[in-house]
């Protein structure tokens, strides 16, 4: 009987907090495209993210496997229609690719963006993925960078075109392409722990 107790007691002690640590970890969206993401775009920030402590999850138009540009595969947790409390993310990020414009004029992404910024989240988009922020009109006179294909749809939407690799302006954090990958997941994590 002795022994049982020693062993209840221990287990509660030991598991308890695992149990814990896994309810309260701290998350981060990212939105990819079902097909054509930019492979660096997502990869890399998803790595610098689960490094970091956070975990990832991926939501996209479609559960099945999603295709990078470069061949990469990508398994969705969830729809973007399903994502419904921003609440519970600390970041929300739009990666970007040839595929991401299939939420440049999508509304369930123009809210997830727009409720993002109503609660004060960080909120990320890179390559193209910021003329989906552009069209959901969050970049209205807010400094942006994104892929030079893009430049138009930014500036039509009341973006301040930016030429810089990363730019940051209050929670908002855009990119111009892959090479910007590791300084853009960077800059969010800065943005999240402050």
């Amino acid at each position: 009987m002795e022994k049982i107790i020693i062993l209840t007691i221990f287990l509660m002690g030991v598991l308890i907090p695992v149990d814990a640590q896994k309810v309260s970890k701290k998350k981060i969206l990212m939105i990819i495209a079902k097909n054509n993401f930019r492979d660096e775009e997502y990869f890399t920030p998803k790595e610098i993210f689960t490094k970091n402590g956070y975990e990832v999850v991926t939501a996209s138009s479609a559960l099945g496997e999603a295709k990078g540009m470069l061949g990469g595969k990508a398994k969705p947790d969830i729809l973007i229609q399903d994502v419904k409390d921003i609440k519970e993310y600390e970041a929300v990020v739009f990666v970007g690719g040839m595929g991401s414009t299939e939420y440049w004029d999508s509304k369930v992404a123009h809210n997830i963006a727009n409720l993002s910024v109503k609660l004060n989240k960080v909120l990320g988009a890179i390559c193209l993925a910021p003329g989906t922020l552009a069209k959901a009109g969050v970049l209205k006179n807010k400094k942006a960078a994104v892929f030079e294909s893009a430049n138009n749809v930014l500036k039509a939407n009341g973006a301040i075109l930016v030429d810089s690799d990363v730019v940051v302006d209050g929670n908002i954090v855009t990119a111009n392409g892959p090479s910007a990958a590791e300084k853009f997941a960077n800059s969010i994590l800065n943005l999240i722990k402050k």
